[in-house]
């Protein structure tokens, strides 16, 4: 479960960088707790008749383009979105309080009652163990105006009713107790020192507290250390009384579930929680115009050096701040954007631009970031960013067809979002918190009908050097002033909105693999692509599609890693027909959202569309595939990205750890060989020696349909793109030999390596074991089921110990590569921690694998086991673009769904006995690589 707050992932978004993933964790549950749920939900089905008729149906309050509103007698509001498309259910609680309701010496509070509120109640004595067996992937998150949790499973009424049920229970039942908040304070601190390793938070951090002088959005969400370690738990519990009360939440429900059912049991499990009679205080609290600019430096090891901007802006309700939204594509959007064009293309200063903004309760935030190119100039680049931003902005008006371009781009994302039932719930969770949850569509509403002489008056308005981050103060005779701030009225504004349609319902697709293997249709071209097509009723029309190349053989890729990559990136930088901003274009008017992943024998292409433009876009995903421009400025442009991402990661103890594993397994593999793992340095020579020559031979040599898959999953005409796919690749044959290269298991021999990173707070355990296995042997769902039990799941034993006992570690994990190829599979263990804990991580790591070795899984674990697993597997294969993935994967290995299904069965068949025979045949700690990289501080 559990990386709770997502501060640290609304910087990555920011900065357009990815957050390490941290695998999912779940919980132990005990038999005796087991026995106590079951009489409880018992209890609860036989009281469930007699409340239902006790209270009357609640009646609809609003209801916009399918989603309902609804009120409890006790102010809880209710938004219903149900979508039956998707065999999935979604549930959000949101409580209209955030860091901006801290005071003096409270901050930090909300987030802990984050963190708290997943400990026990009287009611629900093992609330994560729970979690683990009803298959629920749950998490909550802080951010400025609001707190959230949400849960997302496969459609199942009985797992939908008890997690409603926890919801209330947590409402206004939780402990808030000393003991729980001495067991997570640890945890809470692991999370600080994982924002304190990363430069991009750290400057935004930075960045709002030199912005606010007097309004909380200038503290982080984590809170002030102090504050945390030092939190009085009689002012904390007052704190949860106060905000955590149904007048002050929102509960959301999407997806795929009866909607009357769903409000008896709202009814039923909260309704019986009284009307607050405190009243909430009002927040007044306004920074005033800023006067001047402001700078802040922040000097820390490792990274790469850039430059960021910040400008205070309407609140999200706001007329002004749809505006806001677009200008930041009009400023940063490759390959149009200004700052991208100028300072990427054109003056090569900046590796990569980028904007972030957030639609906020009170007047808020946007930022403009540059990412220094290798070696340019910091200064130059800044004073070239501040150019562009608030002077030539200004000078050179923005074009009706700038205009156009943005707000394509925005609504085709938006679209995207509104798609998906899990997406939707998060979304509304913001407007919520900014007054009112139709905000979500009149926010869309004004982008579409932005006025070009608006957007210039905000830019003019607010793209002020008086109203940005700059630490000198220059005397004007004449200084300008942006618009004062004021709080919005919400009701007002909400008059002039008029909802659009609802759409229409979809029919609901049983996701089983019986199901999808009768309703694929598969079929084979002449140029040896291979097709599997399932077509089936999606929200919005939406449609999946992977299309999956590979190309060569050992002795053909040797030395050809990079060049490889590099062709890769180039593949959406322009046609041979179309210069990069016309496909682009044509993307968007396509409605296209694309993702290219290189690999180290091939390339795959993911991308998502409508219907009516489901053809079209496969020609034209074959006309960049086949006929790409391969410019030598993209190339140079994709070169500078990727050192810059490389010089990011040097410094990084997740990447550091990482690439000391994958060096330990090189064996006999040497350099240039597509087996040899790689050093930075060898990464970067590699890079910078990639010629345009190269890049065009490359692909003139290795690209061709012959060993290719396609799958697609969505709304669409399958007899219509069998015809598109012939046309795009019915002919298209790669001239080199393919030959797949066997990655044989490599028996090395166990070590333990501690590898400093200096001034680094946090700091990461990366362990690897070889494992001669691959997922059609015989042993594969006991083992698959023992890896989960020790420390993939969230009743985990690794999980239990480190994180929720000793409290060592924000995240902690085990994981199998399976391959489905050749006989080699790692088993991986991972963790996070403070460098202090590195010990005591390493001792509770060897005496939890010992126990498991020596003592086993008991029935109950593994009964608890099947249930988590094939919950998860279920609810897998709910996602059309995992989906679409399975497919085209299963094409190459001549598979169907059945095969998922027997993996399933095997599971469900288990017995303690077979799965500790599998733990203790294959788990042996003395044979893994184990890496910790951090400040370890030498005595």
């Amino acid at each position: 479960m559990i990386a709770r707050d997502h501060r640290a992932m609304r910087v990555a978004a920011m900065l357009l960088r990815s957050a390490p993933r941290i695998p999912t964790q779940e919980q132990e549950r005990m038999h005796m707790m087991m026995i106590r749920r079951i009489t409880l939900i018992l209890g609860a089905g036989l009281m469930a008749a007699s409340a239902a008729t006790a209270q009357a149906p609640l009646k609809p309050v609003a209801s916009v383009e399918g989603i309902t509103e609804y009120r409890l007698a006790n102010g809880l509001q209710v938004l219903l979105a149900p979508d039956s498309s998707k065999p999935s259910t979604t549930v959000n609680m949101t409580y209209k309080v955030g860091s901006r309701h801290e005071n003096y010496g409270e901050t930090g509070m909300a987030h802990l009652l984050e963190h708290l509120l997943f400990k026990p109640t009287a009611k629900n004595p093992a609330p994560d163990a729970e979690f683990a067996k009803r298959g629920l992937q749950s998490n909550g998150s802080t951010w400025l105006d609001r707190t959230n949790y949400f849960a997302s499973f496969a459609a199942n009424e009985a797992n939908l009713r008890w997690y409603l049920e926890w919801q209330a229970d947590i409402m206004v039942n939780s402990r808030v107790a000393r003991s729980d908040l001495d067991t997570e304070m640890t945890v809470v601190r692991n999370e600080m020192e994982m924002g304190e390793n990363d430069p991009g938070n750290i400057v935004f951090e930075r960045l709002l507290a030199t912005m606010y002088q007097w309004h909380n959005y200038g503290k982080s969400t984590i809170g002030a250390r102090a504050d945390v370690e030092n939190v009085d738990i009689p002012r904390l519990q007052a704190f949860y009384r106060q905000y955590y009360q149904p007048d002050n939440a929102t509960l959301i429900v999407s997806g795929k579930f009866d909607s009357a059912k769903v409000l008896a049991w709202v009814q039923q499990s909260f309704g019986k929680i009284k009307k607050p009679t405190r009243k909430l205080p009002k927040l007044y609290t306004l920074d005033p115009v800023q006067d001047g600019e402001r700078f802040v430096a922040v000097r820390r090891t490792g990274g790469v050096a850039s430059a960021t901007l910040a400008y205070h802006v309407p609140p999200g309700p706001h007329p002004d701040y749809a505006a806001v939204e677009l200008l930041n594509l009009i400023l940063t959007e490759a390959p149009a954007g200004r700052l991208h064009k100028a300072l990427v293309e054109r003056d090569k200063l900046a590796a990569s631009v980028a904007a972030f903004a957030a639609p906020l309760h009170d007047p808020g935030f946007t930022v403009l970031n540059a990412e220094l190119a290798p070696g340019a100039s910091l200064e130059l680049m800044s004073q070239r960013l501040l150019q562009v931003v608030e002077q030539e902005l200004m000078a050179q008006p923005i074009t009706a067809e700038e205009l156009k371009r943005a707000q394509t781009r925005w609504l085709n994302r938006w679209e995207q979002l509104f798609t998906d039932p899990e997406q939707v719930g998060t979304a509304l969770s913001e407007t919520v918190s900014q007054g009112d949850w139709r905000l979500f569509f009149l926010l869309r509403d004004r982008i579409r009908s932005a006025k070009l002489d608006d957007v210039q008056r905000v830019a003019r308005e607010r793209l002020l050097p008086s109203n940005r981050t700059l630490a000198h103060y220059i005397p004007t005779d004449k200084p300008q002033r942006a618009p004062a701030p004021a709080m919005v009225e919400v009701a007002a504004e909400m008059k002039q909105f008029v909802p659009a349609a609802a759409a229409t319902q979809v029919a609901a697709f049983d996701a089983s693999p019986a199901n999808i293997d009768r309703q694929t249709q598969r079929a084979t071209l002449a140029s040896g692509l291979q097709l599997a097509l399932l077509p089936k009723p999606t929200r919005g029309n939406a449609v999946q599609g992977v299309l999956s190349l590979r190309w060569g053989d050992a002795a053909g890729l040797q030395g050809l890693r990079a060049v490889s990559d590099a062709t890769a990136a180039l593949l959406d930088k322009g046609t041979q027909r179309l210069d990069r901003q016309q496909l682009r274009d044509r993307l968007d008017a396509l409605k296209v959202e694309l993702q290219v992943m290189p690999g180290s024998e091939g390339v795959s292409v993911a991308w998502t569309t409508r219907r009516e433009h489901a053809a079209e876009a496969l020609a034209l995903i074959g006309e960049m595939l086949r006929q790409p421009r391969l410019g030598p400025d993209s190339l140079d442009e994709v070169r500078a990205q990727s050192l810059a991402a490389l010089q990011a990661q040097r410094d990084e103890p997740q990447a550091v750890a990482a690439n000391a594993i994958a060096l330990a397994f090189n064996g006999p593999y040497t350099r240039g060989d597509v087996r040899h793992a790689r050093t930075f340095d060898e990464i970067a020579a590699d890079t910078q020696a990639v010629s345009i020559e190269q890049v065009r031979a490359f692909h003139a040599r290795f690209y061709g349909a012959s060993q290719a898959q396609l799958g697609l999953v969505g709304d669409f005409d399958a007899a219509a793109l069998k015809q598109a796919a012939e046309t795009a690749f019915g002919d298209w044959r790669a001239p080199a030999p393919y030959a797949r290269v066997p990655r044989p298991s490599l028996a090395v021999p166990g070590k333990l390596q501690l590898i400093q990173t200096p001034d680094k707070q946090n700091a990461v355990l990366a362990g690897r074991m070889p494992l001669a296995l691959s997922d059609e042997h015989a042993d594969y769902p006991a083992l698959l089921m023992a890896n989960y039990l020790l420390g993939e799941g969230s009743d985990s034993r690794l999980w239990k110990r480190i994180r929720e006992k000793e409290g060592l570690s924000y995240g902690v994990w085990s994981f199998v590569q399976w391959s489905p190829l050749d006989e080699n599979s790692p088993w991986n263990l991972g963790a996070i921690f403070a460098p202090s804990n590195r010990s005591k991580v390493e001792t509770a790591l060897r005496e939890e694998v010992a126990r498991a070795l020596k003592d086993g899984f008991s029935a109950e674990e593994v009964a608890a086991g099947k249930q988590a697993l094939l919950s998860s597997r279920a609810l897998a294969r709910a996602q059309d673009p995992a989906l679409a993935q399975t497919l085209a994967a299963n094409l190459l290995l001549k598979r169907t769904l059945a095969r998922s299904q027997q993996v399933d069965e095997a599971l469900s068949r288990l017995t303690p006995e077979q799965v500790n025979a599998a733990l203790r045949k294959y788990l042996k700690l003395a044979d893994f690589q184990l890496i910790f990289a951090g400040d370890f501080k030498q005595p």
